[in-house]
């Protein structure tokens, strides 16, 4: 979609506020979504695949949360 057609405030501090709300929602949907697969047996290059990135980045990012929420996380075998 060119930027031309993506409506956007007309207001700089407006816009920037709205990326910043939607960076915040997407780490919250990334977050949860990443718990639910770790919940639901996948591996972490499962969920790195998924997520287009390495699975060192995904661990990296939410290992220490998901022992913090009680997930038991995969081994590597």
């Amino acid at each position: 979609m060119p930027a031309d057609d993506i409506p956007a405030p007309k207001e700089p501090a407006d816009a920037l506020a709205a990326v910043v709300a939607l960076r915040r929602l997407a780490d919250q949907l990334e977050d949860a979504a990443v718990e639910q697969a770790m919940r639901a047996g996948w591996s972490w290059p499962d969920v790195a695949e998924a997520l287009g990135v390495t699975r060192q980045a995904v661990h990296k990012k939410h290992s220490k949360r998901l022992i913090a929420a009680g997930v038991t996380l995969r081994r590597r075998q």
